[in-house]
């Protein structure tokens, strides 16, 4: 078994935090996708979306898309549940998950891909405009995130959860995109110090 990953990249942050706090190991394989490493024809066999991370099972079995990893080895090690307890506890974790995936770590993604020089022979066509307004959308919802946490430790609710890992990538990946968190958003930059002195968050 191994994961195939870019270590700068987001998403194989996602599943290094994940199992950091599940206290999986798993060998990780490098490889450059700066350098084009996932357009091979190899990489493209083992996840025809040519993105990573890429989680590679012992019989050959490949699993790409970073939740899907982390649901895999969340049935392989239940506890402690980052996927959330009961129905409506699970329900509430994917919501709130599916809410920084797609509304903020998006945003930040697309504003570091579409503005950022390194990235213009990646992304073709670089469209400046489009990730300039990628920025205020993750502001946006940065806002909507701060009022939920001013009753809620966690993103989710009391539990540390996935959502609070996705959360706090895309908050991280921030600072590459060159978005700056505003200073009156005190419930995320609360948030963000406590997540952040989780010995997970290093990984």
């Amino acid at each position: 078994m191994k994961i195939i990953e870019t270590r700068q990249a987001p998403n194989p942050r996602r599943v290094r935090i994940f199992l950091a706090e599940k206290g999986i190991a798993v060998p990780f394989e490098e490889i450059d996708l700066m350098k084009g490493a996932l357009k091979t024809p190899e990489m493209t066999r083992l996840n025809p979306m040519q993105r990573v991370p890429i989680l590679v099972l012992d019989d050959g079995t490949t699993i790409s898309e970073t939740m899907a990893i982390c649901r895999y080895f969340e049935e392989i090690k239940p506890e402690p549940a980052l996927f959330g307890h009961s129905a409506i506890g699970r329900a509430n974790v994917e919501m709130w998950n599916r809410r920084m995936e797609l509304g903020l770590l998006t945003h930040v993604s697309q504003a570091f891909r579409h503005t950022h020089p390194a990235m213009a022979h990646l992304e073709v066509p670089q469209v400046k405009e489009w990730g300039e307004a990628n920025k205020q959308k993750a502001l946006d919802v940065l806002a909507m995130l701060d009022h939920e946490l001013a009753g809620n430790q966690f993103v989710a609710g009391d539990a540390y959860t996935v959502a609070d890992i996705t959360t706090l990538v895309a908050i991280d990946f921030m600072r590459p995109a060159r978005i700056p968190v505003p200073d009156a958003l005190a419930n995320v930059k609360r948030w963000q110090a406590e997540v952040s002195a989780r010995p997970s968050a290093k990984a």
